[in-house]
């Protein structure tokens, strides 16, 4: 990096997380018969995989579903920071929800990070797992530093552990920083693995490309089937591990959540780094953490939030991380960038338990607002907690059938005007690009056949050619040119550049078009 911050441009060319890259995964049959168990779980993430092993342990009869490949959803794609500090949200807790919740909240976070540690034992080396400091930070004044110090003053009222600063090990000039001490950090993936050898040796079923679809059963014991083959998955109760929920049940969970994608890489340092966990408070955000790699150490930087399909340009997101890093610490070297998305609630507290109200056997975990180690853990606790009928005192906390009016009503609306917004831009909108003028590697909407398409010209030339019209709602989505997918900026579905679904809340992949026609 020179000293006027300009990149060098090591960015790998194509995305891949270190996790992924430093896991050997197993691999699971599709689901090619009609079965019945206690408990059907849908998405083997972090959520799906802990809830197994609960309810295996506890004696139940689990199967696990994954549409794709298990770890490949934002476990795979995380930060990882195992902590309860989850940027400044402990005065707004204070405010929507009373100290008592708010204090709720930290505990459940709390509980969350000592079961990864029991989880993990003796073998931190074998996980990854570090004890580190955590800290929220800003570089700015005024009302940026005002609210930092609100968050402070919640920490001293709900007697959470914590401490301001205006000083960091790092070499950043800092206005003010709040240190959460006893917090960790790991490598999700050996954890989640470990969790899914525990479930399979408990008797545990896991099935891979098996994409749950089409009405759910609820008069009797719960029937759910796949949209490959029709098979049947005959349940007591049903847990929905994904992002949006795949039976939605009247709960209208598409009006309740908004989409986000956040971007990483992974830098060798110039500079030796001092340790602790960072999170920026200011606009664009910074993440940092460091992880082992082949006998060094790497720093995870991490940012450059925005709304699914609202980026005109994805890739310049991790040119940004890029400069950043290597003005903070140098840069030798990049060997991974990956980005991640995750789902955010009206009040910013997940939403876990009975989909509804009056549906208490379908169970969902979604709204992790990009804090999804503990929460995961959580959000298992609590989902297990009620199938086993044990009880769990975070239960009403994160209940999904809560509605604070301040401030859930004005998000609602404001959220769901962007959304109209966005339906009828795209419709509206025409683009002048030429599919013929593609370079290999490129992607871009196009007009064919006087309509609205999607194009993709692979590195080896071949085009593909699909209808831009989401299949979840009917809105335009856009291309991502960081990820080369279609993504949608009303609820963030995304597709493959030749339209299969990557993430819900669509199932059905992008009609493809024939580019000869």
């Amino acid at each position: 990096m020179n000293p006027s911050g300009t990149s060098y441009h090591q960015l790998p060319r194509y995305p891949e997380s270190l996790w992924r890259a430093t896991t050997e995964l197993p691999s699971f049959p599709r689901l090619a018969e009609d079965i019945e168990t206690d408990v059907a779980i849908v998405g083997a993430g972090i959520t799906g995989i802990t809830t197994a092993y609960l309810l295996a342990k506890a004696g139940k009869a689990v199967v696990l579903l994954e549409a794709g490949k298990i770890f490949n959803g934002t476990t795979g794609y995380t930060t990882a920071k195992v902590t309860a500090q989850h940027g400044q949200i402990y005065h707004e807790l204070i405010q929507h929800f009373g100290e008592e919740h708010a204090r709720l909240y930290y505990e459940a976070n709390r509980e969350a990070i000592e079961f990864i540690r029991d989880i993990v034992g003796g073998e931190e080396e074998k996980f990854g797992l570090k004890l580190e400091d955590a800290y929220i930070y800003t570089e700015q004044d005024g009302k940026t530093l005002e609210k930092l110090e609100q968050e402070y003053r919640a920490y001293e009222k709900l007697d959470i552990p914590g401490e301001w600063t205006d000083r960091l090990p790092l070499p950043i000039q800092v206005t003010g920083a709040v240190k959460m001490p006893g917090q960790y950090r790991f490598h999700p993936l050996h954890y989640v693995k470990h969790l899914t050898e525990k479930f399979l040796e408990l008797g545990g079923r896991i099935y891979e490309n098996t994409t749950i679809g089409g009405k759910v059963e609820t008069d009797g014991p719960l029937s759910l089937q796949t949209k490959r083959g029709n098979h049947r998955i005959t349940c007591n109760y049903a847990v929905s591990a994904s992002h949006f929920p795949f039976h939605d049940g009247k709960g209208l969970y598409f009006s309740r959540l908004h989409v986000e994608r956040s971007y990483a890489i992974a830098v060798k340092p110039e500079t030796a780094y001092p340790g602790g966990m960072y999170l920026s408070v200011d606009n664009p955000t910074r993440s940092l953490r460091s992880a082992s790699y082949e006998g060094e150490e790497l720093v995870i930087v991490g940012g450059e939030n925005h709304a699914t399909g609202r980026s005109i340009c994805t890739h310049q997101h991790y040119e940004n991380l890029e400069v950043f890093a290597g003005n903070l610490l140098g840069a030798i070297s990049i060997p991974y960038r990956w980005s991640a998305q995750d789902l955010i609630t009206l009040d910013k507290v997940p939403y876990i338990g009975p989909i509804t109200s009056d549906q208490d056997r379908i169970l969902v975990a979604t709204g992790y607002r990009k804090w999804g180690m503990t929460t995961s853990t959580l959000a298992a606790h609590i989902i297990s907690d009620h199938i086993l009928e044990t009880g769990n005192r975070y239960a009403e906390l994160f209940s999904p059938s809560r509605f604070k009016a301040d401030p859930a009503i004005k998000t609602f609306i404001v959220q769901n005007a962007t959304v109209a917004k966005d339906l009828v831009s795209g419709k509206m909108d025409m683009s002048d690009a030429d599919m013929s003028e593609l370079r290999n590697g490129e992607g871009a909407v196009v007009r064919h056949n006087g309509q609205r398409a999607g194009a993709y010209k692979n590195e080896e030339g071949q085009l593909f050619l699909v209808d831009t019209t989401c299949t979840h709602m009917g809105c335009e989505v856009e291309w991502n040119e960081g990820e080369r997918s279609w993504d949608c900026p009303c609820h963030g579905s995304r597709y493959s550049y030749n339209g299969e679904v990557l993430e819900g809340p669509a199932t059905e992949p992008l009609k493809q078009l024939d580019p000869e026609s």
